[in-house]
Order: C-alpha cells, then structure tokens, then sequence
C-alpha cells in the first residue's frame, strides 16, 4: 500500500522527467502530481485558451483534466510504451474539451423566442440539418478508434499532422494515412 504522506526531497521532483512524475503519482504521491501540475497547467491553460474563448469552460477542463490526471495515472503508468505525459494530459484535457462543447450545444438546443418577426426556415431545411448531423455523428461512431483520434486532433483540435504525430506517439505517416482513411470511411458512410 503507497504512503500517501510520503516526503520527497524538492529537489528530486526538480530533476525527475515528466513520465516519473506520473509514476508517483500513480503510487498515490501528493507531492509528485502538485509538482506535475506546477508544471504544465499554464502550458496547458494556455492550449485550450487559444480553443475556447470563455475563461469559465477553460477552468472546468483544467479541473477535469487534473482530477482525471490523478484517478488514472495508472494507466499511463502500466504502459510499456506511455509515450510523452505532456501529450497524454493534452489528449485527456482535449477530450474534456470536446465534451465541454458537447455540454454546451446539448443546452442550447432550446431555440430562443424570436422578439420579432421573422422568416421560419423551411421544414426541408430543418429536416435535412438535423439528418446530416445525425448521419455524421453515426458515422465517426463506427471509426475505429485510432482513426477517431486522428480527426479530433486534426479537424476538432487544429493540429498540425507533426503535432498530432507528437501527441499520439506515432510516426507523421501514420498520422497521414489515418486521416486519409477516416476522410475516406466518413465520405462513404455519409454518401
């Protein structure tokens, strides 16, 4: 059983490497996840403020992000090939993202009252938005994952093939094919 209370020297949070601090704080060690977060919460604030524009939905993701941080560190840490932690909290911090925005859509759905008058859209119009978005959403539902993945840092997250390449530890080819193979099955589903 991890002592919680364990005490490290400061200088060893200092010289230990991103991925070693996961480690710990997968064996539950406070001091490991403070100095991880003293490390890349203003790198990642900064990553989502350039997505999201509204300082409220940045501070519940950060929030999210870390609280997912220290329940899953395990499974970072039981890795034999984790890849970076920095791209491991982005792909954590960009799927709260993604789920934030998801929130905040589902709750504006409710169309506003129109104080004046004004032209209704055509039912066709409405009939075929709501079917399009419909198809879309089935459509990444039946990707595979690794695929999926590609599109959120790609199209949803704007990064470039190298970055994406990065973040989910795979060579920039890879990244290109995927893309091209998720464009090619989301083309076919919608047709």
């Amino acid at each position: 059983m991890p002592d919680v209370r364990r005490s490290l020297d400061s200088a060893d949070d200092e010289e230990a490497d991103d991925e070693e601090l996961v480690r710990r704080t997968a064996g539950g060690d406070r001091l490991a996840f403070d100095e991880f977060y003293r490390r890349t919460s203003p790198w990642l604030a900064v990553r989502l403020r350039r997505r999201c524009a509204d300082e409220d939905v940045v501070a519940d993701v950060l929030q999210e992000t870390y609280l997912a941080v220290w329940r899953a560190a395990g499974t970072f840490a039981g890795t034999v090939t984790a890849g970076s932690a920095v791209g491991w909290v982005w792909t954590i911090a960009a799927n709260r993202l993604v789920d934030a925005f998801r929130r905040r859509a589902r709750q504006q759905q409710v169309p506003p009252v129109p104080m004046t008058e004004t032209t209704a859209p055509a039912a066709e119009d409405e009939v075929m938005a709501g079917r399009v978005g419909q198809d879309l959403e089935q459509a990444l539902l039946v990707l595979p994952a690794e695929l999926r993945l590609v599109l959120r840092a790609m199209v949803l997250d704007g990064l470039s093939v190298r970055e994406t390449s990065v973040l989910l530890g795979v060579p920039e080819g890879t990244v290109k094919t995927r893309a091209r193979r998720a464009r090619m099955a989301l083309r076919e589903a919608l047709s």
